[in-house]
């Protein structure tokens, strides 16, 4: 099994968790990886990115948790064995990535991917009015949605998430139980949270991995 340190991290949309995640590798020298799983997917099973992402972002056709036995199944769809192929290559490149060097793996049920290597788990989350006033900043240059719109935006992307990450793994999506660290970024600058953060993990006798593992 792997020696390396990982840390995981789920979050909410707008919440910061993928900037966090970046800054964290950035200061700790911990390789990181998000989109670029959706690259290495799409090279592998010859579809395409955009493809990739959709498939991801969206629990299979079926809404049968896939942990249970499979025999009241009716019969999988082509959609269904694709989505399917899909978890299992991005579960196989998950794993690679940790084995190869400390890491930060953002998404994608790396936490549930990797149990066995007993990653550093983290849920990052926000309440609504800095989820969308992170989302305000971040956004396109012309797009112009009203706030209730962009409160569905940030609900609906959330609720996508809930829906594959309970899918794959059987857990509820952000209960704090499956983590080792919750983190609310509300009206927090992502920027002066990272070094405290990073300060769990730079080695020393109070790390948090060292911690964890006694």
């Amino acid at each position: 099994m792997s020696m390396n340190r990982i840390i995981t991290i789920g979050r909410e949309f707008g919440s910061g968790g993928r900037e966090l995640g970046r800054r964290l590798s950035e200061r700790l020298g911990f390789a990181y990886y998000d989109q670029e799983i959706i690259s290495e997917i799409a090279r592998r099973t010859e579809l395409s990115e955009q493809y990739v992402q959709s498939i991801v972002e969206h629990q299979p056709v079926i809404s049968f948790p896939i942990h249970i036995g499979t025999s009241f199944y009716p019969a999988p769809t082509p959609v269904f064995d694709q989505s399917m192929s899909v978890y299992q290559e991005q579960a196989r490149i998950i794993e690679e990535m940790a084995q190869k060097s400390d890491c930060i793996i953002v998404g994608r049920c790396g936490d549930y991917i990797l149990k066995e290597y007993e990653p550093f788990r983290m849920f990052v989350y926000a309440d609504m009015d800095s989820k969308m006033e992170r989302c305000r900043k971040k956004a396109p240059e012309g797009e112009k949605m009203t706030d209730r719109e962009l409160k569905q935006h940030i609900q609906g992307i959330d609720k996508k998430r809930a829906k594959y990450y309970e899918f794959y793994t059987g857990h509820k999506w952000g209960d704090k139980l499956n983590f080792d660290l919750c983190i609310n970024t509300s009206r927090t600058v992502i920027k002066e949270l990272a070094p405290a953060v990073a300060r769990l993990f730079e080695k020393d006798e109070k790390s948090a991995f060292t911690v964890q593992h006694k």
